[in-house]
Parts: C-alpha cells; sequence; structure tokens
C-alpha cells in the first residue's frame, strides 16, 4: 500500500490500534482489505463461515465517519470499500458467490475477473470506461447502497465490483486490490486520484473538480 501512494506522490501512515488513530494528521484516508465485516454493524445475522474482527470493525468504521466528517477524502479496497458503505447506511451480501452463482469465485491476486465500469463514472473518467481485468480476495459485496453512494463497476453476474460518492468529499470503493496490481496504469490512477483529492482538501478546494482535472 505504502508504495502504491508513494508512487502517486503521496505518503502512507499506518494505523493497527485505534490509539494510533489521529485523522488530523493526514488529508485522506486508505481502508484496506481483510477480515469479513460483523453483520451487527448493519442489522444482518452472522453466518458460521465468517471470519471476523469486532475490534477492527469499530476502529474502521469510526475513522471513515470521522473522515466524512473532516471532509477528508478516502479510498476503500475490498473489505474498505465494504465498510464504507456500511458507515453510509447501506449493507452487505454475506455470501456473494451463493447469491451470485455465476460470478466466477477465485481468490487470487492475480488479475482473473473482469468488471465493467459504468462510463459516466468518476471511476471510467480516472481509470477509463473500457472493460478492466482485476484480482479478487473477497466473499461478501456490498448490497443495498449507502446514502450518496453509486454501483459504478459490476462483475458480468450483476455483483457489484465499485461504488463511489456523489458529491464532496471524494469517496471510491474497489471491491478489488489494487495496490497488487501496482504495474497496470489504470490502478495506479486510483491513488493518484486520492491523493490528488487529498492535495485540494489541503488547500481547501474541492475534491471532485480536483479529481476531475487529472489529465488521461
Amino acid at each position: 500500500m505504502r508504495l502504491s501512494v508513494a508512487a502517486a506522490g503521496g505518503r502512507a501512515l499506518r494505523w493497527d490500534e485505534a490509539q494510533d488513530v489521529d485523522l488530523d494528521a493526514v488529508d485522506g484516508v486508505v481502508i484496506g482489505g481483510g477480515d469479513d465485516i460483523s453483520a451487527e454493524l448493519y442489522g444482518g445475522e452472522l453466518i458460521a463461515t465468517s471470519r471476523v474482527d469486532p475490534e477492527r470493525d469499530r476502529m474502521e468504521l469510526a475513522v471513515i465517519r470521522g473522515a466524512l466528517e473532516r471532509g477528508l477524502p478516502m479510498l476503500g479496497i475490498c473489505r474498505g470499500s465494504q465498510m464504507l458503505n456500511i458507515a453510509l447506511g447501506g449493507n452487505l451480501d454475506q455470501d456473494a458467490y451463493a447469491t451470485y452463482g455465476s460470478s466466477d469465485p477465485t481468490r487470487t491476486i492475480l488479475p482473473r475477473k473482469t468488471v465493467q465500469v459504468a462510463a459516466d463514472s468518476r471511476l471510467a473518467a480516472l481509470a477509463g470506461s473500457e472493460p478492466m481485468v482485476v484480482n479478487s480476495l473477497h466473499s461478501q459485496a456490498v448490497d443495498r447502497l449507502g446514502e450518496g453512494l453509486r454501483a459504478v463497476a459490476h462483475d458480468p453476474s450483476g455483483m457489484i465490483q465499485a461504488v463511489e460518492r456523489d458529491r464532496e468529499p471524494f469517496a471510491l470503493g474497489v471491491q478489488w486490490h489494487p495496490e497488487h496490481l501496482v504495474y497496470a496504469r489504470r490502478q495506479r490512477r486510483l491513488f493518484r486520484g486520492l491523493v490528488r483529492a487529498a492535495a485540494a482538501g489541503k488547500a481547501r478546494r474541492p475534491h471532485l473538480e480536483a479529481v476531475d482535472a487529472i489529465e488521461a
């Protein structure tokens, strides 16, 4: 993750525990991948196959809500995209591959899954609207969208693969792991969007205008 942020012109700090968090020390936030999110956060029932980390759930939910209150831009990766959706009032499909039976369930950091990006999305403006081949390490997926979020990428089965916020502050969530695809220009541009939004916020300028001004 540090390499991806550095390649985009930023510098990353890592918070492992709640006492480490200092939102006043950063200009943007990345919420990364990891264990499944507890269904208790969105009123669901925990399924037996879930491996959860309630302490991390609480920490990341607080980070996202704090970032929104401060107007900090965010990039959510896999679990982080799901947590962004929950923080904004959405929920998850806990067994997404059972719901979307035609979706390839292969878990790999290699680019194996093709996703279609909505042509009129900010994700498309950043990384192009052509079909994108990505990796996949998840079992859960976004179900009902949170407030202000739009689904902007899907796999062939219809499973949501990316969401973005339609207002300030900038927030993009992707179901794949772009930090493992750092060699791909389209994936590097996701981090560039975050860093550009963070710089704009520090200068008290609108995030979305700054991101939209990134040259193709």
